[in-house]
């Protein structure tokens, strides 16, 4: 069974940086997708950046291109988010998941694994 833990998050300034980790235990095909997305209150879950976990191919929304960077260390099962130049609106939620569909999806509904979520907030 995939088991998905994010740490990182917490509160930072517009400007600043922040990385996200994501522990990765029980996935076993290297061509698994893996993904970032972030959540708001009463806003739908919303892509951020995707990985293939062996091959190390990349992807992300518009939103944060430039900006954020998904990488992985694979011999210690971690997927990061490097978020920099922070601004007000990635203020969320963020998540890790996981799903085969994610290779060609960036919807919610492309992941059959999720983590607990970790929160960061950026003050302007």
């Amino acid at each position: 069974q995939v088991q998905l833990r994010e740490t990182g998050g917490g509160l930072v300034q517009a400007g600043d940086s922040l990385r996200l980790s994501c522990l990765v235990s029980g996935l076993t095909h290297s061509t698994y997708p893996l993904a970032w997305f972030r959540q708001n209150p009463g806003k739908e879950r919303e892509f951020v950046a995707r990985i293939i976990w062996g091959g190390g191919a990349t992807f992300y929304a518009d939103s944060v291109k430039g900006r954020f960077t998904i990488s992985k260390d694979f011999a210690k099962s971690t997927v990061y988010l490097q978020m920099n130049s922070l601004k007000s609106e990635d203020t969320a939620l963020y998540y890790c998941a996981a799903g085969r569909a994610l290779a060609v999806r960036t919807t919610p509904d492309g992941a059959e694994y999720w983590g607990q979520g970790t929160q960061v907030t950026v003050s302007s």
